[in-house]
């Protein structure tokens, strides 16, 4: 069974079939960075943060400039970034706001009726909900999301070269899943952290999509051991 690597860390993962879907032209593996974008006041209460637009913490702020220390050095043929402030925040202070597109397909899940809640809260309403099973009323469907981020999967398939993205965690983990071959349940097996960074690449070719990297924060981490001492 083959594994994805989770910060240091193999997961299993079952076999797929993932059908090509045309992109051979590449000459060689792509690697496409996810970033996700810093703390904000929701993200560390655990509400659930869709289209509200929150800015970033202080500490969010601090984890944003680490992150962009993550990537120093690294070249990308493209850098899109999330219309919503804490994702455009994000790649402002990382260092690539000048050369960065706003992408509007890059925004967070829709959660309609659930917005701003917690997953108690909701639970407090409905004790079997379940996200990627039962959904947000009112708001995105998995089929939504899931062609949203198809779109995406296009558009960096056709960048030859490095691309990093700057979005928010629900739909960073549904691109994952779409890239793999998955629905947009899949998204439930990958997890990220805030100010984490992960990278969605090939095997060999198009047709053996893989992980490369997964919800690093050592960069974080490194700051939380200095900001301790």
């Amino acid at each position: 069974m083959p594994a994805i690597l989770f910060a240091n860390k193999f997961l299993p993962v079952p076999l797929l079939i993932i059908e090509s879907r045309g992109d051979r032209h590449l000459k060689e593996p792509q690697v496409v960075y996810l970033a996700r974008h810093g703390e904000t006041a929701w993200s560390l209460s655990g509400q659930h943060t869709g289209l509200t637009d929150l800015p970033l913490t202080t500490r969010g702020e601090c984890n944003a400039r680490r992150l962009g220390d993550r990537l120093r050095g690294l070249e990308f043929a493209r850098v899109f970034t999330s219309p919503l402030q804490r994702a455009n925040r994000t790649c402002e202070l990382a260092g690539f706001g000048p050369c960065a597109q706003v992408d509007r397909d890059l925004v967070e899940w829709n959660y309609g009726e659930y917005e701003g809640l917690r997953t108690a809260d909701i639970r407090a309403r409905r004790p079997d909900w379940e996200m990627f099973r039962d959904g947000f009323p009112g708001g995105e469907s998995f089929h939504e999301i899931a062609v949203r981020a198809d779109r995406v999967i296009e558009r960096v398939r056709s960048i030859d070269g490095a691309v990093l993205l700057f979005s928010s965690g629900h739909f960073l983990r549904v691109l994952a899943a779409r890239w793999l071959g998955l629905q947009a349940q899949g998204a439930r097996h990958f997890l990220l952290g805030t100010a984490s960074l992960s990278t969605l690449t090939y095997e060999h070719n198009p047709s053996q999509p893989a992980i490369g990297l997964w919800n690093d924060t050592h960069h974080v981490s490194a700051q939380f051991r200095e900001q301790s001492k």
